[in-house]
């Protein structure tokens, strides 16, 4: 799997136009670098309450549904990472206050809590993100995208 290549300038690059030029790379990475992707989606990301996510998580799985019906590979993935993203930071805000998991001071891990809302909002999310990411066609197009366009591996 080729890494996610952050030497790109994402600012100036419309990979709407340019798609060879984008890498899925690991989990969320280039969530919030790759236009117009970004622009698009998130304005309606939001994971502070059940209702929140709820609205927030539909609203970006239909956009996923939308780039879908586009043949858009690289907004079905932006998507789906948005989607993986509301899980992951809901969950960091169910365990740490705040949603600061180390400590200014030492940078030891600050102590962990349960917040119970946030962790509903959180399965909100990974409920949406695991729809997008088993879908087949998004599937099939993963693999299609990485062979035409991340054939070289980087481990």
């Amino acid at each position: 799997m080729k890494k996610f290549d952050y030497s790109l300038n994402y600012e100036e690059l419309d990979l709407r136009k340019q798609p060879e030029l984008y890498t899925v790379g690991r989990g969320e990475q280039g969530v919030l670098m790759v236009e117009p992707y970004k622009s698009e989606i998130l304005p309606y990301w939001r994971f502070k309450t059940p209702e929140i996510a709820k609205e927030s998580s539909k609203k970006i799985y239909e956009l996923f549904l939308e780039y879908k019906q586009k043949n858009d590979f690289v907004g079905m993935d932006m998507a789906r990472k948005f989607l993986q993203m509301g899980y992951t930071r809901a969950r960091r805000y169910t365990n740490h206050k705040g949603g600061r998991k180390y400590s200014k001071e030492d940078g030891s891990i600050l102590p962990y809590q349960n917040d119970p809302v946030k962790a509903e909002a959180a399965a909100i999310f990974k409920a949406q993100w695991e729809i997008a990411k088993e879908d087949e066609e998004y599937i099939r197009m993963k693999k299609q995208h990485r062979k035409q366009h991340e054939s070289e591996t980087t481990d």
